[in-house]
């Protein structure tokens, strides 16, 4: 992969950056207020658990007309010879079946590469913690949530994806052509591999949560580094003045990959809801092995890259900023005093729910839950999540963003208690009726507050972020609250075994040992009841954990977060912008 030497400075920055600048000097005007986009509340739809957030690169999809000629003049077709763009490029309300036939065919080519990225994430962060639950301890699974954390940290790397490229294979291509391909590769290879690996894993000789976490990580990573080179490529896919349909691209494509390998896969490999809906005869497997639903995937992620580096060509676009100048300018931006007052509210804000998020579905499933139940749990929430981010979004528009996200975080704070009551009152004849609707219920609302809370501080970065540098501004403000709600996890998961005491009696009269042990632990639980012991549970960490969580949540929301969010809320836009010297000056 060659590399492509770029320009310090684009057209937009030499030009009409520098008028816009004028302008807003001239008239005192304030840059519109974002909070009302509905790109930006939908972007707040994509979520699709409880247990990871999954933030988006948030790119800038500006429409305005100086953005509009921008990118028109900025690809190495423009010629002052072209006549005149027509109305398509022009910033239009055209709904999708009005869209020129060209921008539906890209638009249904975006969806499908969001939707390849959210079917590797919809298992590294949905099933594949569940179905480990079984084999290892919530210690181990915090080690397996690490997996996750290249989508946290993609920032680092994108400007690289940017700048680094094959002028022959294309600016985008020539990182998702390889990216797909090794992702298929990783796939095909994992799955002939995953069922022998998940077996083996907590056994003697058999392999390590760690070297089983690097598989999924090195997945992760990848779809990680196409999601930057696809949201740059949907700059230049659609017509400029529909740029707008490519977040719309993004949360219906990444939505629907995480769906498919969450909820979906879930159901379909649970033995019971197989035999319950589609069998007569019950048998001791799902419908869909793991191994069978990665093969089939990688042969797809191939079999895409194959079409779309012989059927799409990519239409040449000229350099905008170097590597170098774009982390300059995020040096300039996490050196402004309100940033990082906002970045360290983003690193402690979700702490209070973490036990909540991370914890309580999987001991819903050591209770007995059942993955089935929890799979339709999932399902019926999700209709809900949908509607309530559309109310979640009006709401933004009548309150400041900020002052919604406080409400979001008290109401937070109250799911992660009623989910420790949900936990507590676990029927001891299984699941019943009355105890799903429970458990249904805890988790709408539980979703609901979580919304709010995502689709207010999404159209807090967008008001704040400055125009001129937005995309940098509002991926960095992005990838810290995402980080906010990832490193915490690791912690509490190690936490819960810290504090989880049971022993482990014999009760039978086969038992293969004579004194109690500890079975704090899954691998010492497994081995308890396989010796034909009883592990009784002396002192659950989950509840202790828990409530640590909330308490530091609400003395960090009285004391610090609550004052410090009002205060940032009401300052000026002027507050959040780099100084006219320095780094950023060329861009302003």
């Amino acid at each position: 992969m060659g590399t492509k030497t770029r320009g310090t400075k684009s057209p937009t920055q030499n030009g009409l950056s520098r008028k816009a600048s004028k302008e807003k000097k001239g008239n005192k005007t304030q840059i519109k207020d974002s909070d009302s986009d509905p790109d930006t509340v939908a972007s707040g739809l994509h979520k699709m658990n409880n247990n990871v957030e999954l933030m988006r690169r948030n790119k800038s999809y500006d429409t305005s007309s100086e953005a509009i000629t921008a990118n028109i003049i900025g690809r190495e077709t423009f010629s002052l010879d072209d006549p005149v763009p027509d109305k398509t490029d022009q910033v239009n309300n055209h709904g999708f079946f009005e869209l020129p036939k060209q921008d539906q065919r890209n638009f249904g080519l975006l969806v499908l590469l969001y939707f390849l990225q959210g079917v590797p994430l919809g298992l590294a962060t949905g099933s594949v913690p569940f179905l480990l639950k079984k084999k290892l301890s919530y210690a181990e699974i915090g080690v397996f949530s690490l997996a996750s954390y290249p989508y946290s940290l993609k920032l680092l790397w994108s400007p690289i994806v940017d700048a680094i490229w094959s002028p022959k294979v294309g600016r985008r291509k020539s990182w998702i052509l390889p990216i797909q391909l090794l992702s298929g590769i990783g796939m095909l290879y994992l799955g002939s591999r995953v069922e022998g690996l998940m077996d083996s894993m907590g056994k003697e000789g058999g392999p390590t949560v760690w070297s089983f976490t690097w598989w999924w990580f090195f997945l992760v990573l990848m779809c990680a580094t196409q999601d930057i080179a696809v949201d740059g490529w949907a700059l230049t896919l659609l017509t400029p003045g529909n740029v707008s349909y490519a977040s719309t691209a993004q949360t219906v494509g990444l939505t629907a990959g995480q769906f498919l390998s969450y909820t979906v896969f879930l159901a379909f490999h649970s033995k019971e809801f197989a035999n319950r809906w589609f069998r007569t005869e019950p048998l001791d497997q799902g419908l869909m092995s793991l191994g069978g639903y990665l093969t089939f995937w990688g042969w797809a992620y191939i079999a895409v890259t194959i079409g779309l580096g012989l059927m799409k060509r990519e239409e040449r676009t000229k350099n905008e900023d170097g590597v170098w100048d774009v982390y300059k300018i995020m040096w300039g931006v996490l050196n402004l005093k309100n940033v990082q007052t906002i970045i360290i509210i983003h690193l402690i804000a979700k702490i209070g729910f973490q036990a909540n998020d991370a914890v309580t579905n999987l001991k819903l499933l050591d209770k007995g839950f059942g993955t089935e139940n929890m799979a339709l749990t999932v399902l019926i929430d999700f209709p809900f999540e949908i509607m309530l981010g559309y109310y979640a979004g009006k709401w933004s528009q009548e309150f400041t963003p900020m002052r919604l996200w406080c409400w979001g975080f008290m109401g937070r704070l109250v799911a992660a208690v009623l989910a420790q009551f949900t936990v507590v009152m676990f029927p001891a004849e299984g699941v019943t009726s009355w105890y799903m609707l429970v458990v249904i219920a805890e988790h709408i609302f539980s979703t609901f507050t979580n919304t709010i809370m995502f689709v207010a501080v999404s159209a807090f970065h967008a008001r704040i972020s400055d125009p001129v540098i937005g995309g940098t501004y509002m991926t960095l403000l992005a990838t810290v609250c995402n980080l906010g709600g990832t490193f915490p996890r690791f912690f509490v998961l190690r936490l819960v075994d810290y504090f989880t005491t049971a022993t482990c009696v014999p009760t039978s009269k086969t038992a293969t040992f004579s004194e109690p042990f500890s079975c704090a632990i899954q691998e010492d639980k497994t081995r308890c009841l396989a010796n034909g012991g009883t592990c009784n549970m002396i002192q659950d960490g989950y509840y202790i954990v828990n409530i640590l969580c909330v308490a530091i949540g609400v003395v960090t929301f009285t004391m610090f977060i609550r004052p410090k969010v009002i205060h940032l809320q009401d300052l000026p836009l002027k507050a959040w912008r780099l100084a006219s010297s320095g780094v950023g000056a060329s861009k302003r």
